[in-house]
């Protein structure tokens, strides 16, 4: 996940215009705004056919199978043969065509908050969507600045839903300098709706200083058909007789319309836009502002419309403070008087007591899920109510094309070949809305383990639309940039996919405790018999995934693994980054080679495959591949074979084995550009020959045995373990564990000269969640550790949620990772995907081996 700095696993993200002044004339606008108001048939051609209309109807119909006989079993096959296994789909039925992902449940996800990338966004799971989204004018240094799309150069003081329970109800708090914006999302279902139901947004505007301000606001909602189909704009709209901003028709919905309720003195106008980029809106918006602000020094949409728009945005302008009531309603709008019904149950006191009952469920629920209320302050309830808010309030909808990236063409001055996946789609938490906003691998298993206890519904689905994305080798492409929104985001030399790369199966984390449950009867009736028709569909796809690793990234000994996709060419990284890991600069093997031996990875295909044993014993005790898999579980966790290739007696702690050389440093090197000019560039310089031999960096990949509770509690080398968590001058810190040891020679170093330390020190709330995991184990475990475990235990957890909790309190976010000395939070925020494992931690849930 990208830092600042970050370039790699995590790609840098696009600076949108959202950033600029919407235009310099605008400084001059007024800032009160002033109210402006069939084809006929040929009888005598059919007559012709008459006498002979069977005959001819039966050879139509016979040379019509002939030509379907031979497209599918001539042309189809050749195109097949064409198509390159990378982009071949695995052939199995898919998990999101099981019975209990259709009917009721994928009703009741079909709309939602489904666009973390943008402050408030809704859409439905449909690939060409009906979307609608906020924007609004901030104030900074006298100028007027468009905020729509979530990034860092907006400055805002906060933003994030603190309360989503990913269905049918969020709260959120933006507070942009001295604008503070309040927006909740509701769902409602009752008879008339369309598909779906109806939706109502309340957005309430406050100055954060004063109750009341002569200030004049401007909001812009917006409604969009990304199937270009017509909206209809009301040109009569008044607000207390005929609310209704927009209407159109759609084929999931049918008939729908949007209506505009308010309680207070407003001021709107529009403009409408016909056009495919719908990710540029922002910019569509933007100019006709500045359009409007050169002729005519006023800040207001044009009251224009292209021909039959399929985006028209709504300017609602108000002083401050003032509340609007955004309603929803689809299918039977022909009925004024039911539909009137609906829109006041969506605005007004109505809504306020259906949001107010809401917030109690979503409290009760938390409460229920993690029996928080007795362990931990208020102040850290609330943030962990924010952490798992923005988390599932940040779960999107995206559709698209991967681009796979194949073997570099062999010709001179060739290029990779870049091919398209198949079209997807793709239902995924995202692990932060400004600089992430779309699906990684490897990130989601953390993610659900903290949602599938919330519901484990949308868990599965999650899930189930990620292994759908296999391809027929077994492989899942580790980042997910699906559409045009998701790719406006994401610079083009970053979007390809490696299909030799893959990312550690963390799914498997949330499997196994999911089959655990399971297995001890902890899920009502109901839900036992859906998750073990999922596992049984999904398994054949995780045999493949399993069977991806256990060919493409083995070793040359025995048992052995090591992450592919490394360059061994390079000449500016002080370290090979090692992206596929997840773990992108942490140090391995100074030369990258087949005699690699990664310790994590091994730790990962041990989850793996005990996972898959214990998912096969569900369903076939004398199944053979469970044997494997259990043998395959007992082989990757015997204790003399891992110390064998792994453990450094003289050092006491586990490393990678590679082929390695200490002696690396990166010197400035003088280069001529041209005829007459030179410039430095820092390169790689090695001062010794390299020798294959332990690679002697402690952090957190020598820590994946322990996490991976593959230390017997009696042993010596478990009381080595707890030295290297303790020990101040390697890994203890007062805010949590940091990555890579003070005693580490690259530690806190960078890898080039744009690369700064990503995890060479910094703390990460991922790993320290799995560490925590196994010193809770090894504290109830009887053996001469156990005390030494539970002190360690309990002065992790108080330190990290410390942390979290006192810098949510200075900043208003929760952060990708938290420094080191300070314990200030680092990298990008909000980051609220695996960092809202402080929930569990709080919680003290852990996964169960």
């Amino acid at each position: 996940m990208a830092g600042s700095g970050r370039t790699s696993a995590r790609s840098r993200i696009k600076t949108g215009a959202d950033a600029d002044d919407i235009d310099n004339s605008l400084r001059n606008a007024k800032r009160n705004l002033k109210a402006r108001k069939d084809r006929s048939r040929d009888h005598n051609y059919i007559r012709i056919f008459d006498v002979n209309l069977k005959v001819m109807l039966g050879i139509s119909a016979f040379a019509f199978l002939v030509i379907l006989f031979l497209i599918r079993h001539l042309v189809n096959p050749a195109e097949e043969a064409r198509r390159p296994r990378v982009v071949t789909p695995f052939p199995a039925p898919k998990v999101m065509d099981l019975p209990q992902f259709q009917g009721e449940h994928r009703e009741s996800l079909y709309w939602g908050t489904y666009r973390p990338h943008v402050y408030l966004g809704i859409r439905a799971r449909t690939p060409q969507s009906l979307i609608a989204g906020l924007m609004w004018i901030g104030v900074k240094d006298g100028r007027y600045l468009m905020r729509h799309v979530c990034q860092d150069s907006d400055e805002l003081s906060t933003y994030g839903w603190t309360n989503h329970n990913g269905r049918d109800f969020g709260h959120q708090v933006l507070v942009d300098q001295d604008l503070m914006l309040t927006t909740s999302f509701l769902k409602s279902k009752v008879d008339g709706c369309g598909y779906g139901g109806d939706w109502a947004v309340r957005i309430d505007v406050q100055s954060k200083q004063s109750k009341s301000t002569e200030d004049t606001t401007h909001l812009f909602f917006y409604m969009a058909d990304e199937d270009d189909n017509a909206l209809s704009l009301n040109r009569d709209f008044d607000i207390h007789e005929d609310s209704i901003l927009v209407s159109g028709s759609r084929m999931d919905v049918g008939g729908w319309q949007l209506h505009l309720k308010s309680m207070n003195n407003l001021e709107v106008h529009h403009a409408g836009f016909k056009t495919n980029h719908i990710h540029n809106l922002s910019d569509l918006v933007q100019q006709n502002l500045g359009s409007q602000a050169r002729k005519f020094g006023r800040l207001q949409l044009s009251d224009t419309s292209d021909d039959s728009p399929n985006i028209l945005v709504f300017q609602i302008s108000a002083q401050i403070p003032f509340k609007i009531d955004i309603a929803f309603v689809s299918g039977n709008v022909s009925q004024s008087s039911r539909v009137e019904e609906r829109v006041r149950r969506l605005t007004g006191t109505l809504l306020t007591s259906q949001l107010r009952e809401k917030q109690r469920e979503f409290d009760a629920k938390y409460e229920k899920s993690f029996n928080l209320a007795d362990m931990i302050d208020s102040e850290s309830l609330n943030v962990g109510k924010a952490a798992l808010g923005n988390l599932l309030g940040g779960i999107g909808y995206f559709y698209g094309q991967s681009k796979i990236s194949l073997p570099r063409d062999p010709n001179p001055g060739g290029h990779d070949n870049l091919i398209s996946y198949w079209p997807a789609e793709l239902y995924t938490a995202v692990p932060s809305r400004p600089f992430f906003p779309r699906g990684f691998l490897w990130d989601e298993g953390f993610h659900q383990l903290l949602i599938w206890r919330w519901d484990v519904h949308i868990c599965l689905d999650i899930i189930g639309h990620w292994l759908d994305l296999m391809n027929v080798d077994g492989w899942i492409p580790r980042e997910q940039i699906l559409g045009a929104e998701a790719l406006s985001k994401v610079p083009e030399e970053f979007v390809p996919q490696h299909p030799t790369n893959g990312n550690p199966p963390t799914l498997f984390l949330a499997l196994r405790e999911i089959v655990h449950s399971l297995k001890e009867k902890r899920f009502a009736a109901t839900e036992s018999e859906e998750i073990s028709s999922f596992l049984e569909r999904a398994f054949v796809r995780l045999e493949a995934w399993f069977q991806w690793f256990n060919t493409t990234q083995l070793g040359k000994d025995r048992s052995s693994y090591y992450w592919h996709g490394r360059d061994s060419t390079t000449t500016r990284e002080l370290n090979p980054k090692t992206l596929s890991s997840g773990l992108d600069d942490y140090p391995r093997a100074s030369h990258p080679s087949e005699d690699e031996r990664h310790l994590d990875l091994r730790c990962w295909m041990y989850l793996a495959a005990d996972c898959m044993h214990s998912i096969a014993e569900l369903f076939d005790k004398d199944n053979e591949p469970r044997k494997d898999y259990g043998t395959t579980a007992k082989q990757l966790s015997d204790f003399e074979i891992l110390n064998q290739m792994h453990f450094d007696y003289a050092y006491g702690a586990y490393f990678d084995f590679g082929n390695h050389t200490e002696k690396v440093r990166l010197s400035w090197k003088e280069k001529k550009v041209g005829d007459n000019y030179a410039t430095r560039e820092l390169v790689r310089a090695v001062l010794e020959r390299p020798e294959l031999r332990l690679v002697p960096h402690v952090g957190y990949v020598s820590l994946f045995p322990f996490m991976g509770k593959l230390i017997p509690p009696g042993s010596w080398i478990l009381e080595k373990q707890l030295d290297l968590i303790s020990n101040q001058s390697i890994l203890w810190t007062d805010y949590g564990l940091r990555s890579l040891a003070k005693t580490s020679s690259l530690y806190m170093k960078r890898n080039t000269e744009h690369d700064p330390p990503y995890w060479r020190g910094p703390i990460w709330m991922n790993f320290n969640y799995l560490i925590l995991s196994a010193l809770h184990h090894y504290s109830k475990e009887d053996g001469p550790y156990r005390d030494r475990a539970r002190a360690i235990y309990n002065d992790l957890r108080g330190n990290l949620i410390r942390n979290v909790v006192l810098n949510y309190r200075q900043t208003g976010f929760l952060w990708e990772q938290y420094d080191q000395k300070k314990g200030k939070g680092k990298g990008t925020r909000p980051f609220t995907g695996w960092t809202s494992l402080v929930v569990l931690i709080m919680a003290e849930v852990y996964g169960e081996r």
